[in-house]
């Protein structure tokens, strides 16, 4: 079959790989929907990701499709059932999954692959992270389910509320995502970010309020509005956006530090600041099986579309060129991408 293999930093091939065969508990899937990810171009960019791949290694993780085949010892699905596959799995065993911290697990099993005509679901994903979808779901839609479900952590844990004056530091799909759920909350969200499509989009998607972003730092009109946020969410990962959501935060508010740094990175916030003010800071990381599920409900609904998210198109043949497109500045907030092309 085709797949998308990382070799390393900026490094992907499109090669013919060998279809394995399933063991116990585990089953196949004809992949119909794959989607980027900022995460994936994360990866591409260092040439790996300390806890998600090591290359050389099958590449992508957001994804639905079809059951082509189940292994042996596998009970409850059939051959043609049409599911979405999250992209890890808890042990269920460990300290923090007793603890319901899940997304913390100590053992957490990770799955790459999406980039390919085909991807085996390891036993305890087919387990604990497989779900079944609607017949008027969409592939498409469905694919979704991933990320979203990270963003529904992070707004339950950020205890969004209806009435609040949220602030959303990113617009990548992220970000948007949290404009979304929190518009849906009944917040009153700003967002400051980059790209003026995907601002407009933020409007369409409830923010009351956009703020262009500059190439570097933080605007000069955000840093004037200090103060006047219950929540800030930072959807970036950059230790200068960081420093400002602690900033821009009223007192006694929250900030979400969401988007993640690379490992290693330091960052520095006036101890007095957070004292004095008397802030909670807290950083959402990945999903648990409640939140896939609870992801998945919010797309079925309709509350998340396609449409939204997904404004651009490739076939796996061209996905190298469309991450290094992507590395120097590709605003396309999800491209689909063709396997079977």
């Amino acid at each position: 079959m085709k797949a998308a293999i990382l070799y390393g930093k900026e490094s992907v091939r499109i090669e013919d790989v060998p279809v394995p065969g399933l063991k116990a508990g585990e089953v196949r899937l004809a992949i119909e929907a794959a989607l980027t990810c900022g995460t994936d171009l994360k990866v591409f960019k260092r040439g790996y990701h300390a806890r998600m791949i090591v290359p050389p290694a099958v590449f992508g993780h957001e994804l639905s499709g079809v059951i082509s085949e189940v292994g042996p010892n596998v009970t409850g699905w059939a051959i043609g059932e049409r599911v979405v596959a999250a992209n890890s799995a808890p042990c269920g065993e460990c300290f923090h999954c007793r603890e319901g911290q899940e997304n913390l697990c100590d053992d957490l099993l990770f799955l790459n692959g999406a980039y390919a005509e085909s991807i085996v679901i390891p036993a305890r994903i087919v387990a604990k992270n497989l779900c079944r979808l609607r017949p008027a779901t969409s592939f498409r839609e469905a694919a979704l389910t991933e990320p979203l479900s990270c963003v529904v952590l992070g707004v339950e844990q950020s205890r969004l509320r209806s009435g609040q004056r949220v602030l959303v530091i990113g617009s990548g799909p992220i970000g948007l995502m949290f404009v979304r759920l929190a518009h849906h909350l009944g917040c009153k969200v700003t967002v400051a970010g980059r790209g003026l499509e995907r601002l407009e989009k933020a409007k369409r998607l409830g923010a009351e309020k956009i703020i262009a972003a500059p190439d570097s730092g933080v605007s000069e009109e955000l840093n004037r509005a200090a103060g006047s946020w219950d929540v800030v969410i930072e959807a970036v990962g950059k230790p200068e956006t960081w420093e400002a959501a602690a900033r821009l935060v009223r007192k006694g508010g929250l900030v979400n530090f969401f988007g993640g740094c690379p490992t290693g990175t330091a960052v520095n916030l006036d101890a007095g600041l957070l004292h004095y003010s008397g802030l909670t800071l807290i950083a959402s990381f990945h999903h648990t099986p409640r939140t896939i599920r609870r992801a998945l409900e919010l797309i079925e609904a309709k509350v998340i579309l396609a449409d939204d998210f997904v404004d651009g198109d490739c076939p796996l043949s061209r996905l190298p060129e469309l991450l290094q497109n992507m590395a120097k500045g590709n605003r396309a907030v999800k491209t689909f991408i063709r396997v079977h092309d």
